[in-house]
């Protein structure tokens, strides 16, 4: 039997191989067009770093030594240009003569693989861009970085390809900007699960510009332009094309072969095309995916190997073996976590028309008590009967364990009760007791069996748009904790205390609960639902999935190319190291010489955040601290924190899954008289009126102050005082002409019933709420809150209070009472009065 196989690398080169296992006295011919028959695509990246040192490392097998092995007739840098399927013959083109002949088979196998996406842009070829495929690619791309020392780099395509070269170029000290058409990057993970990647990517100084195209390229003397949708302009030294791929099908559609709606060639379970002798595998082939039956492209390597095997089995044997699909079961390092997936996600489920269920669980990689616990998030998608339908996973260690196991789970059709009751290997360097597998599969467990009922952040965010007035939002976490950030209009009872707090709860009105990671939160809903409450959720995830996927995405525009070119590589590579903050922060100003180090890795929020607090407690003006934890937002969280506390965060950086913060503790600001120059900053506004166009003109000239880092005092009086009225203010008893005025005025900022001009009683606010809400403008209620969050002094007026029949009790928390005496005082140091 003559066998001729069209393409080397994972599926030719695996058949090739397997047909000559099979049968000594085969005839096969393998062609590859390329001059490397098997290397190791997935691994050019690496080499860009210098993480694999070796070009030679990556060739899986030359020419010679395949035909020595396996007796194979290799050609390279041949190509197949036709299939006579008739004749039974493909015509080949030596690419070194250009000479033309014809080769006869018996059976044909197609391994063509998939050809990378290049759009037809003005500028795209500029000697400035590369696509990274093979070997040829990476040559080129190490020819440049050697010859003309690029310093800044732009990566398009947030894909798996995109992701590892952006990493290596990082690596290599290259400042890399990664641009992404799509809201998001890594489209096997979800939404909330890429955001984990996104902040990692921030703190590692990646610049990141997510839901941008980019529209064409221009070349300068010494670098090319990169022009993007949005009208940002991008320098770059050297562009590296990751957009994507497509199945390389020139061959099967001039033969006739039948192609699938995906694009690519169409196959059987035996991997046989629309022709009885000619198989097919690898990134070419459209496949089944074996959870949804439908038809996908998947160019993973895994299964192209298996392909490879199975369709040269068929072709010896006849078709004995069936291909069950593939579950698309993949990992990514991207930078020092692990972004891992199988089977389907949400958006995947959602366009099969796939009912499911999720929930998203946080968990240590081992024993908390164990040095160098990392954080690993994990997500499960499941039917109402416990089928698995997938799982995301991403963290700094284990992530790829945990995904085995779930993808093993799935290939032998287990459920969510088998994840609880698997049987892992535990010890406290490796694991757990309570493996992130086992608690996944309890969490969803307990959705089955309706003892839990939660509310993804996606839901809880649309809930908390619409400003439902019955909505109770109850953070369960410690009054530290909601300090440090918490999630608008969330009232704190800590779970500890939740029972002696009941009374204050309205039994039949919607409950939603959340804590850091959702533990505590399950805790609140089981006290809850035992209670009499009957509209109880738990936020899946907690705090740290919502905070993370409402954040913000992609950089703003913070980078200073210019000073990025002006420094040294040794420079950049001892700022990325943290080496050269803590240098510069010994001697600069205000600091003492003295650094302190804390070690929090292992502690789930709010540990370290605990922690470092009571170590700058004890700590003097001056002296740095710093501070290493396992945490992945603990940077973000100490932002919010120093702001508070008035202490400096000097550098953060992220190391092998650790994030390592260095802080510097200042001294408590000095009460002194207000110099000229803080006189000048300061504004003071007057709230007179409750007219919802005047207090939505005071707020948002005060958030624009605080912004600027101005200073804000706001005097409420007379009408003012509405809009500091609590919402749930208690029950007082009062005269009746006190009470008669609270009957009539507007419960709080968010209930303001009137406009100044044009209020057609009451229609014009009620017009406003609309276009504001259809606009994205913030509720009084949510800029009133910015003020607080942001530390306005607000005062109202004793002796409207005493008018109009206000009480304090009924005025929002952080108000000061105060007269004609403390405005007047505001106003004295203030550069800006306004009364509105």
């Amino acid at each position: 039997m003559k066998i001729i196989i069209v393409g080397g690398v994972a599926g030719g080169a695996t058949a090739a191989a397997r047909i000559r296992r099979n049968d000594e006295t085969a005839e096969i011919l393998m062609i590859e067009r390329g001059q490397y028959i098997s290397f190791a695509n997935c691994g050019l990246p690496y080499h860009i770093s210098g993480i694999i040192e070796e070009r030679e490392q990556l060739l899986v097998s030359s020419e010679p030594a395949f035909k020595a092995r396996y007796r194979v007739d290799v050609r390279s840098q041949t190509e197949a240009i036709a299939i006579d399927r008739k004749a039974k013959t493909v015509r080949l083109r030596n690419l070194a003569n250009n000479e033309e002949y014809d080769e006869s088979y018996d059976k044909l196998l197609l391994s063509p693989g998939a050809e990378p996406i290049r759009p037809k842009l003005a500028g795209i070829d500029s000697p400035r861009i590369f696509g990274l495929r093979n070997i040829p690619d990476l040559d080129r791309i190490m020819a440049h970085l050697k010859e003309h020392q690029p310093r800044r780099a732009v990566v398009i395509g947030g894909g798996f390809i995109g992701i590892e070269v952006a990493e290596n170029l990082h690596e290599r000290g290259i400042f890399t900007t990664l641009v992404e058409a799509a809201d998001q990057i890594l489209t096997p993970l979800d939404y909330e699960m890429a955001a984990i990647v996104h902040a990692h990517m921030r703190d590692k100084n990646v610049e990141l510009y997510l839901e941008d195209k980019v529209e064409q390229f221009e070349d300068r003397d010494d670098h090319t332009i990169v022009y993007l949708g949005s009208g940002r302009r991008l320098q770059a030294d050297l562009v590296v094309l990751a957009i994507g791929v497509r199945p390389e099908t020139t061959l099967a559609r001039a033969c006739g072969l039948e192609l699938g709606a995906t694009g690519g060639i169409r196959v059987n379970n035996h991997l046989q095309t629309s022709d009885p002798d000619i198989y097919a595998v690898g990134d070419a082939i459209e496949i089944t995916q074996s959870i949804s039956g439908k038809q996908m492209l998947i160019p993973l390597a895994g299964p192209a190997n298996r392909q490879g095997r199975m369709a040269a089995d068929n072709i010896i044997f006849g078709n004995m073996k069936s291909y069950r699909g593939t579950q698309g079961t993949a990992i990514l390092k991207a930078f020092d976590l692990a972004a891992a997936s199988t089977g389907l996600n949400e958006k995947q489920l959602n366009a099969a028309g796939i009912p499911y269920l999720s929930c998203i669980t946080h968990s240590g990689s081992h024993a908390s008590y164990y040095p160098g616990a990392k954080q690993i998030s994990m997500k499960l998608l499941f039917t109402d009967k416990g089928q698995i339908l997938g799982a995301q996973a991403v963290g700094a260690d284990g992530a790829d364990k945990r995904i085995d196991v779930i993808a093993t789970a799935i290939h032998g059709n287990m459920t969510v009760e088998d994840l609880a009751d698997f049987e892992l290997a535990y010890a406290p360097p490796f694991g757990s007791a309570k493996d992130p597998v086992n608690i996944a599969g309890y969490v969803a467990g307990n959705i089955l069996n309706q003892s839990h009922e939660m509310i993804d952040w996606r839901t809880l965010r649309n809930l908390l748009d619409s400003k439902d007035p019955d909505l109770q939002l109850i953070d369960v976490r410690t009054a530290d904790e909601f300090s440090f950030g918490t999630i608008a209009t969330a009232r704190n009872i800590n779970v500890n205390q939740l029972r002696e707090h009941l009374d204050e709860l309205d039994r039949d009105k919607p409950v939603i609960l959340f804590c850091q990671i959702g533990l505590r939160g399950y805790l609140a809903y089981r006290i809850l639902k035992q209670h009499g409450f009957t509209d109880v959720r738990n936020l899946s995830g907690g705090y740290k999935t919502y905070a993370w996927a409402v954040d913000k995405q992609a950089n703003p525009d913070i980078f200073d190319y210019e000073d990025i070119k002006r420094r040294s590589p040794e420079e950049i590579e001892a700022e990325r190291n943290g080496s050269c903050a803590v240098s510069a922060a010994l001697i600069a100003p205000g600091s003492t010489g003295e650094v302190h180090s804390l070690n929090a890795v292992g502690l789930q929020c709010p540990g370290p955040i605990m922690k470092t607090y009571k170590a700058m407690e004890a700590m003097e003006a001056g002296e740095l601290l710093e501070v290493t934890a396992s945490d992945p937002a603990f940077g973000r969280d100490i932002r919010a924190w120093a702001r508070k506390t008035g202490n400096d965060v000097l550098s953060v950086r992220v190391d092998k899954g650790l994030v390592i913060v260095l802080l510097r503790k200042n001294a408590a600001a000095p009460v002194a008289a207000a110099t000229p120059s803080s006189e000048k900053d300061k504004l003071t506004l007057v709230v007179f009126s409750d007219d919802l166009d005047k207090v939505m003109a005071s707020m948002i000239i005060a958030n624009g102050a605080l912004a600027m880092g101005k200073p804000v005092s706001l005097f409420f009086t007379f009408w003012g005082l509405d809009v500091i009225r609590r919402v749930d203010a208690p029950h007082l008893n009062k005269p009746m002409m006190d009470r008669m005025f609270s009957t009539m005025l507007p419960t709080d900022a968010d209930h303001l019933n009137t406009i100044s001009k044009m209020d057609m009683h009451g229609l014009g606010a009620k017009m406003i709420r609309k276009v504001m809400s259809d606009k994205g403008v913030e509720s009084p209620g949510n800029l009133l809150h910015s003020l607080v969050e942001g530390g306005a002094q607000l005062i109202a007026c004793q002796m409207s209070m005493d008018v109009m029949g206000i009480q304090k009790e009924e005025l929002i928390d952080g108000v000061e009472i105060g007269g004609v005496a403390a405005f007047l005082g505001e106003a004295g140091e203030s550069g800006t009065t306004l009364f509105i």
